[in-house]
């Protein structure tokens, strides 16, 4: 909870009254420094180091090569994006950009993520078109897909660090697991009969 200087919540606490206002300056600031070009060159970088899988690099860069976000921020925004339609790292780069640049910020945020691959796209499909049968080439794409895997199970676990220590959580992490995972359940009825009581649950906790 941040200090009301102004009734006196220094003297309950002095230094971490300093050190909370201390941060959200810093915040503050840093989030006006954020410009639309600096989000282009971001997601530029995301987008084209993004093999195995976007939201690995997208954590890397926002959080820990950027400080743009925290670890908590990180995994609301992306939930929120996965919540929302269409794909959840593009929904992610919208938000981040529009957040700290409005809507230049998510558009140069948009372009960024969305340009270098297209290009890069186009060039692969044609050189898949012309070897895609070669022996090598089907070896390296099987090597590829395992280290895909790795970088996304690897993401998992530093997004879970960031939960709640309440069994709670985990159960309803255990249970979409499950049931898209496992059960091949569709997305929208897990999320449908999980999410109210998530919800809930979260909601009746003490604070």
């Amino acid at each position: 909870m941040l200090c009301d200087f102004n009734r006196g919540d220094v003297h309950l606490n002095p230094i971490l009254c300093y050190s909370s206002r201390e941060t959200v300056e810093q915040t503050e600031s840093q989030k006006n420094r954020v410009t639309p070009l600096a989000l282009f060159l971001a997601f530029s970088r995301i987008s084209l180091s993004s093999f195995g899988g976007a939201i690995f690099w997208a954590r890397r860069q926002l959080i820990e090569k950027q400080r743009w976000l925290t670890e908590r921020e990180f995994v609301e925004l992306f939930t929120l994006g996965q919540l929302l339609p269409g794909p959840n790292v593009l929904n992610l780069t919208v938000m981040v950009g529009y957040r700290f640049a409005g809507w230049s910020g998510a558009a140069a945020a948009v372009a960024g993520f969305l340009g270098w691959p297209c290009l890069v796209v186009v060039g692969m499909g044609v050189l898949y078109q012309h070897y895609g049968a070669v022996p090598q080439v089907q070896q390296a794409l099987t090597g590829m897909s395992s280290v895909a895997a790795g970088l996304l199970l690897a993401t998992v676990i530093k997004l879970a660090t960031v939960l709640p220590r309440r069994w709670q959580s985990w159960l309803f992490g255990a249970l979409a697991f499950v049931g898209v995972g496992v059960m091949r359940w569709p997305l929208l009825w897990v999320i449908g009969a999980l999410a109210p009581w998530a919800v809930f649950t979260a909601w009746k906790e003490p604070k």
